[in-house]
This record gives C-alpha cells, sequence and structure tokens, in this order.
C-alpha cells in the first residue's frame, strides 16, 4: 500500500509547509537488501518525535536510491537543513567470509554534505550504541545521540535551536579537540509503543515489494546475559514494557490503510513470557487481521500454550535463535539455557503447523569438532524437513563483552579495543588453533550437511546477489513473507538452473 503522503522522485516524504525553527534532515543510510531490506524505523521514530516537538522534518532514505550520493545533494539543496541527522542501524553485516563494514559509506556521505551545507551533523541509529567513540573517529562527526532517539534527539534539537548548552543533554556522546565524552542516557518510564507512521517517511511499497516486513517492538531491554551480545548495552539490562493495548492500536491503525505484515524486532519476543501471551490473546480479540513474525524466540520459552496463541493472534513464520544444540557451547555463549530446552522446543514445533527457521551459530567459545557435529546431528534429527536451519560461522566480538575477554584470555585475539569497530571474529581454539583451518572445517561439515538437506542454509545462501531479484519476482507472484519457508523448492529450482545454492 502506498503511503498517503506525497514523495520526492529522491524518495524523501514533502511535508506540508508549516512554519518551524529549524529545518531537519535525517538520512537513513542502510543500503544493505540481504537477505530483505529491513525498514528504518529508527529514522523514522527519531522524525516524527522531532516533527511533534515542532520541526519541519524530512528524512531521506537511501535503501533504494541509484545515485544515492547525488539525492543528498539534491535534497540538501531543496532543504537547506540546519540540523543533518545520520543514522547508522549496523556496523557490518555479520559475515565472517564475506564481511561488509557499513560505516566506510558515510565518507563520501559526509564529503557531500560538507560541499553543500554548513549545517550541524548528529551521528545516530543502532550501531552508535554499541560503539559510539569509535563510530564518531572513524566518521568525523562530532557530535552523537546514543540513548533512546525519540527521546533524545528532539531535546538535543531544542537546545541546539534556541542557543542552550546542549552539552549536558542526557543520552549524547561528544568529541572535543578529539576528547570523547558521553552522558548517561535519559531514564524513561514511557510505556507507550512508538512504532511510527512509517509509510510518511520512506517508500513503503518499494520495502513490501521486497518481501520486508513492518518492524515493530513490545518493549525494550534485555535480561539475558550472552557473552557476545550488545542489546543490554543499547537498551539497557532492565525491561520497559510497552503497554499491551498500545502496540495493538498502533498495528492496527497501520493495518487500517492496507499494511499487514508486522515482524517483532524486540530482541527476544517471548521473554517476558507473560507479556509475549497478553500481546498475542489481545490481537487475536482485535478486527483487524495480520501477518506476524518473529525471528527472535528463546526456546527457554517455547511451549504449546505460546505456539497456540501466537498462532491465533495471526503469526505466519517464527524463529527459534538456538545458536547451538550443545550444553559446552551455550554455556560458553552465556545463553541461560541448556541442549533440554533447545531439544524439548523442537519437540514442540513439530506438534505445531508453524513455519520455523531455526537459527545455528557455530564456532563459539567451548566449541569442538565434536559439538558442531552434536548440533549438525540435532538439527538432521529433530528439525521437521519443512523447516529451515540457518547456520552461521564465527561469532562478531564487540569490545567489552564477556567474549572479548574470554578471547584475550585464550590467546586468540590481540587487536585493541579502539580497533574493534572493523569486523573480529571468534573461532574456538577447541576445534582447530588455526581460526582459518577452523572455518575451513566448519564450512566443509555445513556444506555436506546441506549436499543432502534442502532446508539447510548458510551465510552464502542469503548473500546471493540476485536474491533481491526473487524476493520482486515473489511478491508479483502472490508469494509473502516468509520466503524462507520456501527454502527447499528454491535450492532446488536453483540447482536446476546450474547454480550452487
Amino acid at each position: 500500500m502506498p503511503p498517503d503522503f506525497p514523495l520526492s522522485e529522491r524518495g524523501a516524504v514533502a511535508l506540508p509547509d508549516e512554519e518551524g525553527d529549524m529545518n531537519v534532515l535525517i538520512i537513513s543510510t542502510n543500503r544493505h537488501v540481504h537477505p530483505v531490506p529491513v525498514m528504518p524505523l529508527g529514522a523514522a521514530i527519531a522524525a516524527e518525535a522531532a516533527e511533534k516537538a515542532g520541526y519541519r522534518v524530512r528524512v531521506l532514505d537511501l535503501m533504494f536510491e541509484r545515485n544515492h550520493l547525488l539525492s543528498v545533494e539534491k535534497v540538501i539543496s531543496d532543504l537547506k537543513p540546519d540540523v543533518i541527522g545520520i543514522s547508522i542501524r549496523n556496523i557490518d553485516n555479520n559475515d565472517l567470509r564475506n564481511p561488509v563494514f557499513f560505516p566506510d559509506a558515510v565518507t563520501p556521505l559526509m564529503d557531500v554534505i560538507r560541499k553543500k551545507t554548513d549545517a550541524r551533523v548528529i551521528l545516530g541509529g543502532a550501531a552508535v550504541g554499541v560503539m559510539p567513540e569509535q563510530l564518531m573517529r572513524h566518521t568525523g562527526i562530532s557530535l552523537a545521540v546514543t540513548g533512546d532517539g525519540g527521546i533524545v534527539f528532539p531535546e538535543l534539537l531544542g537546545k541546539l535551536d534556541n542557543g542552550g548548552d546542549f552539552t549536558a543533554v542526557p543520552g549524547i556522546a561528544r568529541l572535543d579537540d578529539g576528547v570523547f565524552s558521553m552522558n548517561p542516557r535519559p531514564a524513561s518510564s514511557n510505556r507507550q509503543c512508538t512504532t511510527p507512521d512509517i509509510g510518511r517517511w520512506t517508500r513503503i511499497d518499494r520495502y513490501l515489494s521486497s518481501l520486508s516486513t513492518l518492524p515493530i517492538q513490545t518493549k525494550l531491554g534485555c535480561q539475558f546475559r550472552c557473552t557476545y551480545c550488545t542489546y543490554r548495552r543499547i537498551e539497557g539490562p532492565e525491561y520497559r514494557l510497552f503497554e499491551v493495548e498500545s502496540v495493538a492500536s498502533a498495528m492496527e491503525r497501520l493495518a487500517s490503510s492496507g499494511l499487514k505484515d508486522f515482524e517483532f524486532v524486540d530482541n527476544v519476543f517471548n521473554a517476558p513470557y507473560r507479556h509475549a501471551v497478553r500481546m498475542c490473546e489481545r490481537l487475536a480479540r482485535g478486527k483487524e487481521t495480520f501477518r506476524l513474525y518473529s525471528l527472535e524466540l528463546n526456546p527457554l520459552y517455547v511451549d504449546d500454550a505460546l505456539l497456540t496463541e501466537m498462532g491465533k493472534a495471526g503469526f505466519r513464520g517464527i524463529g527459534i535463535t538456538v545458536e547451538s544444540a550443545s550444553d559446552n557451547v551455550l554455556e560458553g555463549l552465556g545463553k541461560g539455557y541448556t541442549s533440554f530446552e533447545v531439544h524439548r522446543s523442537a519437540e514442540v514445533v513439530s506438534r505445531h503447523n508453524m513455519p520455523c527457521v531455526w537459527i545455528f551459530m557455530l564456532g563459539g567459545p567451548g566449541e569442538t569438532k565434536e559439538t558442531v557435529k552434536e548440533t549438525m546431528r540435532f538439527a538432521v534429527r529433530h528439525i521437521k524437513r519443512r523447516d529451515t536451519v540457518f547456520f552461521n560461522i564465527g561469532v562478531r566480538v564487540y569490545p567489552g563483552t564477556e567474549l572479548d575477554r574470554i578471547a584475550r584470555d585464550q590467546g586468540v585475539l590481540s587487536v585493541p579495543q579502539s580497533e574493534m569497530l572493523r569486523p573480529v571474529f571468534y573461532v574456538s581454539p577447541g576445534i582447530d588453533p588455526s581460526s582459518e583451518k577452523a572455518v575451513d572445517w566448519i564450512e566443509r561439515e555445513v556444506a555436506s550437511s546441506m549436499e543432502s538437506h534442502m532446508n539447510f542454509i548458510d551465510s552464502r545462501s542469503i548473500g546471493l546477489s540476485f536474491l533481491p531479484a526473487i524476493h520482486r519476482l515473489g511478491y508479483r507472484l502472490g508469494i509473502r513473507s516468509p520466503l524462507w519457508k520456501y527454502t527447499p523448492f528454491i535450492r532446488r529450482g536453483l540447482r536446476c538452473l546450474g547454480v550452487n545454492a
């Protein structure tokens, strides 16, 4: 369903002419289309909050721009912004073999901006919450939003607009004469869903035709202590649960305009368990019919009651992020559950007619050749052939995490934390002291299983250059998300065409 607001040829929303103290341009820099393009939720939240604060705001989403630098030039000339927000969603693509480092794309972008305007530039996005200092030094941007953009960004704009002292605004970071400082993030008691009218800020029809879904969150924060993860750093260690009614109302508002496909992008959807159940019960009672998805289910809280309620609510596909089926590896990753919960989840899923993708991460602390084979045996014996299995190899190491400490203690990581913005990966020396040989061995094991199991995929599968074309073709043929449930058919079809997929 195309958005109701008029769009310029560049995809920037043309807002009504209203008087404002500042013109604000937010540029969503994400152009990564694999496995599917992701809608710029964070940029839209910040834009809507800034607009409500009284500023004239445009969002330029670079996802589908053919000449994105020319698009930036044109929108700057048109809007003449006083403030430009640069949103970076991810630091890299989390692919050990074929890494893509996204911040490099900001350098030519900043060159264009500096040639066209002397507007204040502010860095933001989820990536900034992970490594703010490193990103600021890499991009040369001296002011950043590290807290909740819907709260921090409009407050920062207010200070800049009025000439006030912005240095004390909670949730910002600064580089002053090369010295980094960061203010604590603001505490928030807001329990209302912040889902914006995202169709006002981007070409949502382009996303839908690429089989993308509308992202939505039911909470912020994370209670888990995975050794490699940064969610607690980004969202905080305590849950901020959104009121179920506010989430449902936001979804129904968007669905009334024809937008039906929603993906819950909470770091873990089914924790706390009762909150997830209440969310499903409320959606099942509503007047709108949804197509729902979540790829972030924790096996600790997967049971028949939950999947039954999810089915009633309209879930068309789920993902269980198990990472491993070995107790040693699960302990090394700090997952908080054991192989018992992994096997129990498989039994539960087998009793329900809901497509499921199982996500594994091979090579974590405690991994050996035998634990890799243990996980592969689980996938072969206990996951239904109609479900999809995704294997990722290696674990991205972020500075300051427990995995960072483990890797240094084992002597497999010597890169200074200040130089870990470019992706650094951990592969257990228990597989082979040489990380290169360890990766080669895991790849051979995965490739061997993929030969006889058409429902198995790896990072190469989701990085195929023609995957976006498959998405668009599928959409025209009436196929809707999730495309991964057709994995066996797609792989067989590609092999008939001579493609080793």
